[in-house]
C-alpha cells in the first residue's frame, strides 16, 4: 500500500506540474497575441511603424534585453535573482571600448568578445559563490555587487567617454549590419536562446535547475548538486551580461560609465512577464525573450504614438504586478490541487 501510495502521489505531482506548464504555455501564447495586437493597432495609427527600418530597430533594441533575459531566466528558475546584470553591461561596454580604443586597428571583434564574456563571467562567479556556497540571500548579494560594479565602472571611466570613431569598424559592423537583411544581433540572441532552451529541456543537468526551483530540499535529497547548479546559473548569467556589454558597445558606439543603468529591473520584468515564475521552478527562455520583445515593442509604439515616456514605465510596472499576481494565484491553486489529490489517494 505504501508503494502504491507513493506511485499515486508521484503521478499526482506530475499531473499538477503538467497543469502548471500548460498554464505558463498559455501565458506565452497570450504574449504573442498581445504583441500582435499591439503591432496591428500601432500600424493602423502610423503605417511607418512596420517599415523596414522600424522592424529592424525593434529587433536590434530587443536583442540585448532578450539576451540578458535568457541568462536571468536560469537564475530565476532556481528561485534566485541577479540585480547586477545592468551594471555588468555598463562595466563591460566601457572597459572593452577603452581596450579597443587604445589600438583600434590591431584588436578585433573576437578579442573584444572574449574580454567582455570573461569580465561578465568573473562578476557572475562572485555572485554565485556568495549565493550558493556562503548562502547569502541573492537579493542582498546582487544588490551589493550592483553598486560595487557601478563604483568600479565610474572609477575606471574618470568621466571619460568612448566614441564610435575610436572603435574598430568591424565591431560597429557587428552591431549595425547583418546577413541577407537580418541584423547580426538578433541572430546571436536567437542562437543563444535556442541552445539554452534545448539544454534545459533535453539534458538531466538542465532539468536540475527546475528541480531546484521547485524544491531545493527535495532536489538535494534526490542527489542534485544544488550549489554547483546555482553557481552555474550565475556564471551563465554573468557571461551573457558580458556578451551583452560588447554588443551594447557595438550597437551604440558611444558609451559612458553608466551605460545600461537601471536595466536590471527591466530584465527582471521581461523574465517575469514572459512566464518565468518569480518563485522558481517554472518558465522557459523562449517566454523570457517574448517578454523582452513585448516590453521593447511597447516602448517603440509609445514613441510612434507620441505618448509620454512615463507611460512606458507605468505599463512595465503594471505588467510586472500582473505577472506576479498570476504566479501567486497559480501557485495557490496548484497547492490546493495537490492537497486534494493526496487526501483522495491517502483515503
Amino acid at each position: 500500500m505504501t508503494a502504491v501510495g507513493a506511485v499515486d502521489g508521484a503521478v499526482a505531482g506530475r499531473s499538477a506540474r503538467g497543469i502548471v506548464e500548460l498554464v505558463f504555455r498559455a501565458r506565452e501564447l497570450s504574449l504573442v497575441v498581445a504583441l500582435t495586437a499591439l503591432v496591428l493597432v500601432t500600424t493602423a495609427v502610423n503605417p511607418n511603424f512596420l517599415s523596414g527600418q522600424g522592424v529592424k530597430d525593434i529587433f536590434l533594441n530587443t536583442s540585448i534585453l532578450a539576451l540578458l533575459a535568457v541568462g536571468q531566466s536560469l537564475v530565476v528558475i532556481t528561485r534566485n535573482i541577479d540585480l547586477s546584470v545592468g551594471s555588468v553591461v555598463g562595466l563591460v561596454a566601457f572597459c572593452t571600448g577603452k581596450f579597443l580604443a587604445a589600438d583600434p586597428g590591431g584588436r578585433g571583434v573576437v578579442v573584444a568578445l572574449v574580454l567582455g564574456i570573461t569580465i561578465g563571467a568573473v562578476c557572475g562567479l562572485v555572485n554565485g559563490l556568495l549565493v550558493s556556497f556562503l548562502r547569502v540571500p541573492a537579493l542582498v548579494v546582487t544588490l551589493g555587487t550592483l553598486y560595487v560594479i557601478q563604483g568600479l565602472d565610474h572609477y575606471i571611466a574618470h568621466g571619460q567617454q568612448i566614441n564610435a570613431v575610436n572603435l574598430p569598424p568591424a565591431l560597429l559592423h557587428l552591431g549595425n549590419e547583418g546577413v541577407l537583411g537580418v541584423p547580426y544581433l538578433p541572430i546571436i540572441t536567437v542562437v543563444v536562446m535556442l541552445a539554452t532552451g534545448y539544454y534545459l529541456r533535453s539534458y538531466p543537468s538542465g532539468r536540475d535547475f527546475y528541480a531546484i526551483g521547485s524544491s531545493p530540499e527535495a532536489a538535494r535529497l534526490a542527489g542534485v548538486p544544488v550549489r554547483r547548479r546555482i553557481l552555474a546559473a550565475y556564471l551563465f548569467s554573468g557571461a551573457l551580461a558580458g556578451l551583452a556589454g560588447v554588443l551594447w558597445l557595438a550597437r551604440f558606439g558611444t558609451v559612458v560609465a553608466d551605460s545600461a543603468r537601471g536595466w536590471e529591473l527591466l530584465v527582471v520584468s521581461a523574465v517575469v512577464v514572459g512566464g518565468v515564475a518569480i518563485v522558481g521552478g517554472v518558465g522557459t527562455v523562449y517566454g523570457a525573450a517574448l517578454g523582452a520583445m513585448l516590453l521593447t515593442t511597447i516602448g517603440s509604439a509609445l514613441v510612434v504614438l507620441k505618448v509620454n515616456s512615463f507611460w512606458q514605465q507605468a505599463l512595465t510596472g503594471a505588467l510586472l504586478l500582473l505577472a506576479i499576481t498570476v504566479d501567486r494565484v497559480l501557485a495557490v491553486r496548484v497547492t490546493r490541487l495537490l492537497r486534494r489529490r493526496n487526501a483522495r489517494h491517502g483515503a
